[in-house]
């Protein structure tokens, strides 16, 4: 990744820990939820493994390639699955996984050692247009899904039990608001790597 050192370290903590997360969320639950688990494992963890930053000019001439060719196969997959389960968190998926092949391109074209036109003189990598569409998507979704897992004050003179029905096991709503948070921070991330191309 192009950009400050710190700012893809960072990245790469943030995709490993959701990545790992979403590994041990895939070992139990329904099938379904399963499923969703290790789409968001492959896209944590290859978050992280995109966002690490390159330390010699020219390296990982492979990666882009490498890349491109993981989440073209995670986006086609996605894509299929959404179409036979009209699943909307995998077209999310699909839409995550051709952003990354777009980073990975975009900045195995920029020059080496560049920080995506940040003060070094260098033109930002990719499309402007391509990579504002993305942000704002992006944007949205983290947006969503944080307003998803928080919770919205209900009008008081109702009691709680008549507005919201039977409240989740207190287990379960731990674990879909870590769900969320997790989902949350990989989108912020994909907003940062979007934005220090």
């Amino acid at each position: 990744m192009h950009g400050p050192p710190l700012v893809g370290w960072l990245l790469v903590v943030v995709g490993t820990v959701a990545g790992g997360y979403c590994l041990h969320r895939a070992r139990s639950g329904a099938a379904g939820e399963r499923r969703a688990a290790r789409d968001d494992a492959v896209m944590g963890l290859g978050m992280a493994a995109m966002a690490a930053p390159v330390t010699v000019p020219g390296g990982r001439p492979w990666g882009a390639v490498a890349f491109a060719a993981l989440f073209v196969a995670a986006g086609v997959h996605a894509l299929v699955a959404a179409r036979h389960r009209a699943d909307a968190h995998r077209l999310h998926h699909a839409v995550g996984a051709f952003a990354m092949v777009y980073m990975a391109l975009a900045m195995a074209g920029a020059p080496a050692g560049g920080h995506g036109g940040h003060g070094d003189g260098h033109p930002p990598a990719g499309t402007p247009l391509l990579t504002g569409l993305l942000l704002v998507y992006f944007a949205v979704y983290v947006v969503r899904t944080l307003a998803a897992i928080v919770p919205v004050p209900t009008a008081r003179t109702a009691p709680p039990e008549a507005l919201s029905g039977p409240a989740p096991p207190p287990l379960t709503r731990g674990r879909l608001e870590l769900t969320g948070a997790c989902r949350v921070s990989m989108g912020i991330g994909m907003l940062a790597m979007l934005l220090t191309m």
